[in-house]
């Protein structure tokens, strides 16, 4: 008999007994279903104002690694997205994870001051105010953007630990190309000097062609203005890119000729310029968000496996989870419109029967990537004398571990 039947035969079988329990007419409302007298929720200036969650729902971000946000001198470091409570794609603003250069305060900017000059190599230098770029043609896309040490990681426990650090929201803005065009990029421009508002002065090299192919300047998140942890009034958006390239509260965008060494380039500093520029591009990468750790299954049955799959070279193609730790695999059923360069919601229908198991999911995108295997990772840079280290950017698979008593635990040995 089929799943589906199975499953229909279940319910139906339920709803019989409680028809004949309680007598026609005679169902009684859940408790909590129907609030007792006072029990609403009073209106305030602030809710009419701006709306908020039901005190039901206490979803939170949380510090990622296991240092304190913010610190005691009042600096924001990396905050992780819980995708565990995730439902469809898109994060909304306020649990969208946050990533910060060394940490900082979060500038507060008035955007009627603010101003984005474009200088360097061009014909006419430019400088706007948030106002002249909102009368710009403008384009709404979804997209992700992730941290690139945004990794599995046996040590952490859930799913908000091991990928926390990456979030995906309708982004507003100007296409960085627009401006780029009316400023005149001259002979030999081959790379832009991305820099924001910082302390620090965070700056990001991103090669010419990904500046005049899909980059943004974004002023709106999630139909309302970016916030102040994203970038407020302007944040560049490198879609499929490293997340620190999507510099915040952008400031100045400059026209050079060579890969430039900035504060932000880091990780990049022990690679010639091609190589950095390859290396910028996020893998194709997914994981199970329920069931995964941390989590407790009620009892054997029906569980619909969910997840979030993702690439920066495109749309998602194809998604596969493994119940039996990669040695068998099931297409996934992908819900919605894959975006390109977006998170994608996949489900699989999976009856537990009690017994371990082990849940992994792989991601293939539109250019063919496939996810690796964690071994896979691993030998790659054993073969390049790093033996047992992952550097950089970590797509490799996440498993969890099911145990017989439901618990679920983060499988990587």
């Amino acid at each position: 008999m089929s799943l589906k039947r199975s499953v229909r035969r279940e319910f139906l079988k339920r709803g019989a007994a409680l028809a004949g329990g309680l007598g026609l007419g005679a169902a009684k409302p859940a408790v909590g279903q129907t609030p007792a007298p006072g029990a609403f929720i009073k209106g305030t200036d602030e809710r009419v104002a701006y709306g908020e969650r039901s005190q039901y729902v206490t979803s939170t971000r949380i510090p990622h690694g296991g240092r304190p946000s913010p610190d005691a001198f009042g600096l924001d470091f990396h905050i992780a997205a819980p995708l565990q409570d995730s439902v469809g794609v898109i994060t909304p603003s306020s649990l969208h994870y946050v990533g910060t250069t060394r940490g900082s305060f979060t500038p507060n900017i008035d955007p009627a001051e603010h101003r984005l000059m474009i200088h360097g190599m061009v014909e006419r230098p430019l400088i706007f105010t948030v106002d002249e770029l909102k009368r710009l043609p403008s384009v709404t896309r979804m997209h992700f953007i992730e941290c690139a040490g945004n990794r599995a990681n046996r040590r952490h426990t859930t799913v908000q630990e091991t990928h926390g650090m990456t979030s995906c929201a309708e982004w507003t803005g100007v296409l960085l190309s627009t401006l780029l065009n009316e400023a005149g990029v001259q002979e030999g421009g081959n790379w832009i000097v991305a820099e924001g508002v910082e302390e620090v002065k965070g700056a990001s090299s991103i090669p010419m062609s990904k500046a005049m192919d899909d980059c943004l300047v974004c002023y709106g998140m999630n139909g309302e203005a970016v916030r102040p942890q994203q970038g407020f009034p302007l944040r560049l958006l490198a879609p499929g890119f490293e997340g620190i390239l999507s510099v915040k509260w952008l400031r100045r965008i400059k026209v050079v000729d060579q890969f430039y060494m900035t504060y932000s380039d880091y990780g990049h500093l022990r690679q010639d310029a091609d190589d950095a520029a390859l290396s910028l591009q996020i893998g194709p990468k997914s994981v199970i968000t329920y069931p995964s750790g941390g989590q407790q299954l009620a009892g054997r049955g029906f569980y619909e496996i969910k997840g979030l799959a993702w690439s920066g070279g495109g749309a998602v193609a194809r998604v596969e989870v493994s119940t039996d730790g990669g040695r068998n695999w099931t297409d996934a059923q992908i819900r919605g419109t894959a975006h390109r360069m977006a998170h994608t919601r996949f489900t699989l229908n999976w009856e537990w029967d009690g017994s371990e198991s082990e849940l992994m999911s792989r991601c293939t995108d539109e250019l063919g990537s496939v996810q690796p295997m964690r071994a896979q990772i691993t030998e790659y840079w054993t073969q390049r004398g790093q033996p047992g280290r992952v550097r950089g950017q970590d797509n490799s698979i996440q498993p969890w571990r099911v145990e017989s008593d439901g618990s679920v635990h983060n499988a990587i040995t």
